[in-house]
C-alpha cells in the first residue's frame, strides 16, 4: 500500500469532535491528570477541552486545563499564557482566582529564567514578584489548613534568593547603538 493510497482511503473521516458523555467525566479528569503526570500536558489539554465542551462549569477541568497549559510555558506561543490568565481569572471562588493566577506568573517566571535567554532573569524576577502578590492575596482568603499560598511564596522566596534575581538596571540614557 503507497501513502497515496491511504491517504485517499481517510478522505470519508469527518473533522468533527464527538462529544463526552457526562457519567464519562470523573475517569477522563483521572486521564487528564495521569497524564499531567507523564509529562503529556497536550493530551491533558485536549481531555480538559473536551470535558468544558459537555460541562463548561466544572471547575477541577477548569484548574487542570490551566495547569496543563502553563506545563508547556517556552514550548508554545504567548497563546498559552494569555488562556491560563483567563481561565484563572474565570475561577469562581476568589481564592482560586489569586492562586491560580499566581500560579501562572511563577510558571512564567520559571519558564523565563530556564529559557537562557539574555535579560530574561529580569523579567523573571518581575514575574515572581507578580506571583508573589497574587499569593499573598490568596493566604488572606485561604480556606483553613490550607497553606498552598505560603508554600508557593516561600518557593519562589528561595528561587529569588538562590539565583540572586534583582530588579532590571535602569537605563541610564545613553544609547548603545550610533
Amino acid at each position: 500500500m503507497t501513502i497515496q493510497n491511504t491517504k485517499t482511503q481517510h478522505t470519508d473521516l469527518q473533522l468533527e469532535l464527538k462529544p463526552l458523555s457526562m457519567e464519562g467525566i470523573p475517569a477522563a479528569l483521572d486521564k487528564a491528570e495521569h497524564y499531567r503526570l507523564l509529562n503529556q500536558p497536550r493530551l491533558a489539554e485536549s481531555i480538559c477541552l473536551d470535558i468544558l465542551d459537555v460541562d463548561p462549569s466544572n471547575a477541577t477541568a477548569a484548574v487542570s486545563l490551566l495547569l496543563s497549559l502553563t506545563d508547556q510555558f517556552g514550548k508554545l506561543s504567548s497563546r498559552a499564557s494569555k488562556q491560563a490568565l483567563m481561565l484563572a481569572q474565570n475561577l469562581k471562588d476568589e481564592y482560586s482566582r489569586k492562586y491560580y493566577t499566581g500560579i501562572v506568573f511563577e510558571r512564567q517566571a520559571g519558564t523565563a529564567l530556564t529559557s537562557g535567554i539574555p535579560g530574561a532573569d529580569f523579567d523573571a524576577y518581575e514575574w515572581y514578584l507578580e506571583a508573589m502578590k497574587c499569593f499573598q492575596q490568596a493566604e488572606a482568603l485561604q480556606p483553613t489548613g490550607n497553606d498552598d499560598a505560603i508554600l508557593r511564596w516561600n518557593t519562589c522566596v528561595r528561587t529569588i534568593v538562590q539565583y540572586n534575581l534583582h530588579e532590571r538596571p535602569m537605563d541610564d540614557g545613553e544609547t548603545l547603538l550610533e
